[in-house]
């Protein structure tokens, strides 16, 4: 075990090198603002073609909402649970 474990902390994780390597690893951490600040700050503008993707994205997300509400398990196999185990 431990030397499956040694062998797994060697492995290379090309994403997450990649995306270490973008960012300036001198940079400073951002700005911690109280939460008052953030809900009274302006929201970025959205374009018309981005406005009309998200609510377009949102009714999708809504219909598939819809359709997961239904029953999970159908009338017949509800009658047989509340029916017992019978032998055949």
């Amino acid at each position: 075990m431990i030397l499956g474990l040694a062998l797994a902390a060697c492995a290379e994780f090309p994403q997450v090198d990649a995306a270490l390597a973008e960012g300036d690893p001198d940079a400073d951490y951002p700005e911690l603002l109280p939460f008052e600040q953030l809900l009274a700050g302006d929201e970025p503008q959205l374009s018309e073609t981005d406005d009309t993707a998200l609510l377009a994205r949102a009714a999708e997300l809504r219909n598939r909402a819809n359709g997961l509400r239904g029953p999970v398990i159908d009338r017949d196999t509800r009658d047989r649970m509340d029916d017992g185990v019978t032998e055949p």
